[in-house]
């Protein structure tokens, strides 16, 4: 792939990372075999993050499973990682214990689950890369393609709750779904986009992945990149023209620039959204079909912002409904 050429006009002003204290080798004996033993059994809603971040399984990214830009405590469990998602609601525990045992299963089965979009040189040349990549939840051989952007007010990338749920429910339906870990700043997630975009393209074979259609998903600040990647397309943030996507698929967003060129745009919202006015999203959709292009809005009572796929509440089902649309859109 050819060197990034634009430069990030946004860079995070504070770099947060969880930290752990290694034993030192003078108690590695039993230790280490009780650590080796925790690693074998399935995570629960007491497991600790920073065991989840530090098992071996995921050498190399653990740290990227979750927010490297809030501060995570020692104590911090998977029950309660709503407490580090700011903006967001309706985060569902279970779901987070469920995502990280999927990881955890997939690998230890063999499967690679996370990709680097940038290479060694490039990451050395720009250390904010180092916390990028994509993570692969499989579908079917060949199946169509998903890319999951998560908000975080370009602070930080809510991924367990904003784009890991949706990429695994799509991974269940069949579809080959990649969530985005981007480096916040709305130059810089537009940019990782645009890689993400060209790596998916350059390696579908390899991946065993249908690009054609590809549909861009995000909520929130991530609902932003798929609107403008699917409007302005990755040469726009310093790569190379790849296709267009098929569709955008849009979650509680305040976007209000239309372009005219926008793709085939779903989006929801709920009433109670503080952050993104469901006033604007309706005028947003009202304006794309205007131009003659398909969209549509599902405006959910009384939700607020951030409330992710939904379950157990008014909201449940929207991912069905967006991949409906996905589909009578492409063409199949």
């Amino acid at each position: 792939m050819g060197k990034n050429k634009k430069t990030g006009k946004l860079k995070r002003a504070v770099y947060f990372f969880g930290m752990m204290l290694f034993p030192c080798l003078t108690f590695a004996g039993a230790d280490s075999k009780a650590r080796a033993a925790e690693t074998e059994e399935a995570y629960t809603l007491d497991t600790r993050v920073m065991d989840v971040i530090n098992d071996p399984v995921f050498e190399g990214y653990g740290r990227l499973i979750f927010p490297v830009d809030r501060t995570i405590g020692e104590d911090l469990t998977l029950g309660d990682v709503g407490d580090i998602l700011v903006w967001y609601h309706n985060v569902n525990p279970d779901k987070t214990v469920e995502i990280a045992n999927y990881m955890k299963d997939q690998v230890q089965s063999g499967e690679q689950i996370f990709y680097d979009i940038y290479t060694e040189e490039e990451k050395a040349e720009d250390p904010d890369k180092e916390d990028t990549g994509l993570f692969f939840f499989r579908g079917d051989p060949d199946a169509k393609t998903a890319i999951v952007n998560a908000g975080g007010g370009f602070a930080y990338v809510a991924a367990m709750h904003d784009s890991f749920p949706q990429a695994l429910e799509l991974s269940k339906m069949g579809y080959n779904a990649f969530a985005l870990i981007y480096r916040p700043g709305a130059q810089t997630a537009c940019e990782d986009l645009a890689r993400a975009i060209a790596f998916l393209h350059e390696n579908a074979e390899e991946l065993q992945i249908d690009v054609a259609d590809y549909s861009l998903w995000g909520g929130s600040a991530g609902a932003r990149m798929a609107a403008w990647l699917g409007s302005y397309g990755t040469a726009e943030f310093g790569e190379e023209e790849y296709p267009f996507p098929g569709a955008v698929i849009m979650q509680y967003t305040g976007l209000s620039d239309v372009t005219g060129n926008e793709p085939p745009t779903y989006a929801c919202v709920g009433t109670n959204d503080g952050i993104a006015s469901y006033r604007s999203m309706e005028d947003y959709i009202s304006r794309i079909q205007e131009n003659g292009t398909e969209a549509m809005i599902e405006v959910f009572d009384g939700l607020r912002h951030g409330f992710g796929l939904g379950e157990g509440i008014v909201a449940e089902g929207w991912i069905d409904h967006a991949v409906s649309f996905w589909e009578e859109n492409t063409g199949d």
